[in-house]
């Protein structure tokens, strides 16, 4: 049960802030000799995370699910929500091994928490001048991938989304609602391929089901936790202290690989 619990903590947590889950999976297993979660936990903890965006957002969907064949502004957003879904989608598609094949590189890590660590602290600075409140087609596009280069563990899904939004000139919270709307098919889209490989590769027992809630509320109420928090600090101008944090992670471990 406290496995369960820890990795539901991990996701929530790391899901939605800027600090990469999947970099600090790889380093968790590497350093702490945490197991990994294994293919039908990750998808039960993905759904969680997924129940906390749409529990937060509710109201933005609701608006643009009324609004899609009556008002322009939702079409329009909805629009940049599909173009800027296409690039994970087609990048996830083509390179799914070489993607993967960088799960096994502490290396690939340490390199990536050093990019999206100099990604925040350039958003930081660039939020200060962000001021508009709509997002483009390009604005979308290049937010997309942002999101799709997040494939690789050590990019922060959540860190590159809304840091490109607000160095495109995009104002932190409404680059931050974007990002998590975003995320949404993202989610669900990881979700169903890692259940997917679950209902074909394993199986699970009656006993484990209640572990599995409980992994997965865990994600949920930590995930929902963690995006206010976010969205608090953002709007306080706080970015940069996840871009410190990411650096100092990431130079670490490339050091530790060089000694």
């Amino acid at each position: 049960m406290i496995r369960y619990l820890i990795m539901g903590l991990i996701q929530g947590v790391t899901e939605f802030l800027p600090v990469s889950s999947s970099g600090h999976l790889v380093i968790g297993e590497r350093f702490l000799r945490l197991d990994p979660p294994g293919v039908f936990l990750e998808a039960i903890l993905h759904l969680g995370t997924l129940v906390a965006v749409l529990i937060l957002f509710r109201r933005d969907l609701l608006r643009l699910t009324r609004g899609l064949f009556t008002k322009p502004r939702e079409l329009g957003e909805m629009w940049c929500l599909i173009v800027g879904t296409i690039p994970i989608t087609v990048i996830g598609f083509v390179l799914r091994d070489k993607i993967e094949a960088a799960f096994s590189s502490l290396l690939v890590v340490g390199i990536c928490l050093l990019v999206t660590g100099g990604l925040l602290l350039i958003a930081d600075r660039a939020g200060r001048q962000a001021k508009r409140k709509e997002v483009r087609l390009r604005d979308a596009l290049l937010i997309g991938i942002s999101q799709a280069a997040a494939l690789l563990p050590g990019i922060s899904r959540s860190g590159t989304t809304i840091s490109t939004g607000m160095i495109v000139g995009i104002k932190g919270k409404e680059a931050a609602r974007f990002s998590f709307l975003l995320s949404i098919p993202a989610i669900l889209g990881g979700a169903g391929l890692k259940f997917y490989q679950a209902l074909t590769t394993t199986s699970v027992a009656v006993g484990e089901w209640p572990e599995l809630l409980v992994g997965a509320l865990t994600a949920l109420a930590v995930g929902v936790v963690a995006i206010k928090g976010l969205l608090a600090l953002i709007s306080r101008g706080k970015l940069k202290i996840f871009g410190i944090y990411c650096l100092v992670i990431g130079l670490s471990t490339i050091i530790y690989l060089c000694v």
